[in-house]
C-alpha cells in the first residue's frame, strides 16, 4: 500500500512538473510571437517608407527627363534658323560637353543606388 501511495505522489509531482514546464513554454512562445509580430510590423513600415522613397525618386526622374526633353526642343527651335548653330563644333569641345552631360546623367540616375 505504501508503494502505491508513493507511486501516486511521484505521478502527481511529475504531472505538476510537466504542467508547469508546459505553462512556462507557452508563455515564452507567446512572448516570442509578440516580439516577432512587432518586428514584422516595423519591417513592413520600413518597406512602405522605402517604396514611397523609390516612387518619389522615379517621379522626380521622370519630371527631370521631361524637363530635359522640353528644353532640348526649345533649344532646337531657337537654333533652327541660326547659321552659327549649323557650324561644326571642334572635337575637344564636343567631347567635353558630352562628358559633362554623361556626368550629370549619372548623378541623377537613381536606378543604380536602388539595386
Amino acid at each position: 500500500m505504501d508503494k502505491f501511495k508513493i507511486l501516486i505522489v511521484v505521478i502527481f509531482v511529475l504531472i505538476i512538473y510537466f504542467g508547469y514546464n508546459n505553462y512556462q513554454e507557452n508563455e515564452r512562445l507567446k512572448h516570442d510571437k509578440l516580439e516577432l509580430t512587432n518586428k514584422i510590423e516595423q519591417l513592413q513600415q520600413t518597406i512602405a517608407r522605402n517604396n514611397q522613397i523609390i516612387a518619389d525618386n522615379e517621379q522626380s526622374k521622370r519630371e527631370l527627363e521631361n524637363q530635359s526633353t522640353e528644353r532640348q526642343e526649345q533649344i532646337n527651335e531657337q537654333l533652327k534658323n541660326n547659321d552659327c548653330a549649323n557650324q561644326l563644333v571642334p572635337i575637344p569641345v564636343s567631347n567635353s560637353l558630352y562628358n559633362r552631360a554623361q556626368n550629370l546623367r549619372q548623378s541623377v540616375d537613381t536606378s543604380k543606388s536602388i539595386k
